[in-house]
């Protein structure tokens, strides 16, 4: 964790202190553009399968508590905010800019603007991508990244027929005007509507697709169920072993308020006979994809605090790495859905001058076991590179040593607006729990798209 100096020598004052940051706000000078974005801090709530642990909070509420948890953490004034970008996918209309509502019941002052962005799976990402860019160019000093999401409670919406009815009746007078707004419904319109986990363009839920990347790189069920085993495994011995601890924030629910301090998407009960006995979960009878190769629908928050790091060395605070080099990609949605990371990956690389070999701490999402191991493949693929990156050879192995060695989205769970910054925490704290230098985060999304950042560690 991050700390940040308030004595006069330089030594810690207090763990968290930030007492004189607001001394320094008026004396900073004007910021030019291309500074370096360091992260200093972050936490997460933990995260819970739908419909359990915050099943009666909206995306808002939990927001809300994982930024108050970051400014309690870190001592962060909350008038030293400058922007709070936050991440989310399954939208409420009534906190439509969440970040903004939960900036404000944080106790961030009103003056702070806050703007919501969503990426899919990979908002949270752009949220801290989009933080990155505004330390850069100067817009901001000082800023926090994060994403929220509820899937315990999507939005169920009236079919269009009665929307258009219920528009109409605003200018209804009499009875008479009431009953002709029912007439030609049938009792199938007055059904709601619920919200599909599909993709608009092709009508075609990402497990489908999943399965098709799966078949397209040879990717057995036996290794899927495999591979789901590990993130469990690495999941439940990170938290026994306290690896977790320093991510996690209690979230207290009412009206009990027990505090809430663990994932509760992981299986410590699961083996690989139980998995070898699921079904196809998208594509019977002869799909590879089941539920426990797939990330669960999980409702959680996250939130990461950003600097530029020159006015951190300015006040004394002790960043933790360098957010370096990022890129976004896009593919087919159809035959490419999941397969974003092999295209941004060695994008990313390229552009550092490093190859997989320089990378210490590699965090992956883990939308389905299928998925991460198909990205594998195709990075390792000659085949791959070149007819798809226009390279001569394979961008090469990763090491499975590197990859997600406190589990990830399998285990963990996938609150889609969250993960992001759950996967640049991790990584951030692997690096220094595991004496690395470089990590490098990944991710794919809905919409056939793709999310790749480096990062570098800075010494503690």
């Amino acid at each position: 964790m991050g700390c940040f100096r308030v004595g006069p020598n330089g030594s810690p004052g207090c763990t968290y202190g930030y007492s004189l940051l607001s001394q320094h706000l008026s004396s900073m000078p004007v910021s030019s553009p291309g500074r370096t974005a360091v992260f200093v801090d972050g936490c997460r709530l933990p995260f819970q399968r739908a419909g359990t642990g915050y099943a009666d909070l909206m995306a808002y509420d939990m927001g809300r508590m994982v930024l108050r948890h970051l400014l309690t953490r870190t001592g962060l004034p909350p008038d030293r905010v400058e922007r709070v970008v936050m991440g989310t996918v399954v939208q409420d209309v009534n906190t439509s800019n969440v970040a903004r509502e939960s900036a404000l019941a944080a106790g961030i002052p009103n003056h702070v603007p806050a703007f919501t962005v969503t990426m899919a799976c990979i908002s949270s990402n752009q949220a801290v991508t989009s933080g990155v860019d505004l330390l850069r160019t100067g817009q901001a000093d000082v800023m926090i990244a994060g994403g929220t999401e509820t899937l315990s409670d999507p939005p169920v919406r009236l079919k269009r027929p009665v929307r258009k009815r219920l528009f109409q009746a605003r200018k209804a007078k009499s009875t008479g005007d009431y009953l002709d707004l029912l007439d030609g419904l049938s009792p199938g319109d007055l059904l709601p509507e619920t919200p599909a986990i599909a993709e608009f363009s092709t009508g075609e839920v990402m497990g489908e697709s999943a399965d098709r990347l799966a078949a397209m790189f040879g990717i057995s069920r036996e290794d899927q169920d495999r591979y789901a085993l590990r993130s469990h495994e690495k999941a439940a011995a990170a938290r026994d072993d306290g690896r977790l601890d320093e991510e996690l924030a209690p979230a207290t629910v009412p009206p009990a308020f027990d505090p809430i301090t663990t994932d509760n998407v992981i299986r410590d009960d699961t083996s690989l006979e139980q998995l070898r006995d699921l079904p196809p979960a998208f594509v019977e009878p002869f799909g590879t994809i089941t539920a426990g190769s797939s990330s669960a629908l999980t409702d959680g928050a996250s939130a990461t605090l950003l600097m530029a790091e020159e006015v951190a060395e300015a006040e004394g605070v002790a960043p933790r790495a360098a957010l370096r080099t990022y890129t976004y990609v896009a593919q087919d949605p159809e035959m490419e859905l999941l397969l974003g990371p092999a295209y941004a990956i060695p994008e990313v690389l390229d552009e550092a001058g490093l190859t997989l070999d320089d990378i210490d701490v590699i965090e992956l999402h883990e939308a389905f076991a299928g998925q991460v191991l198909a990205v594998l493949e195709a990075l390792r693929s000659d085949t791959f590179a070149a007819e798809h990156l226009n390279r001569t050879e394979a961008v090469g192995a990763v090491e499975m040593d590197r990859l997600n060695t406190r589990g990830g989205s399998l285990s963990l769970g996938h609150p889609f607006g969250a993960t992001g910054a759950r996967l640049v925490m991790s990584a951030v704290n692997r690096l220094h729990d595991e004496d690395g230098r470089w990590a490098l985060v990944s991710a794919c999304a809905a919409g056939g798209q793709g999310h790749a950042l480096l990062l570098e560690r800075r010494p503690s």
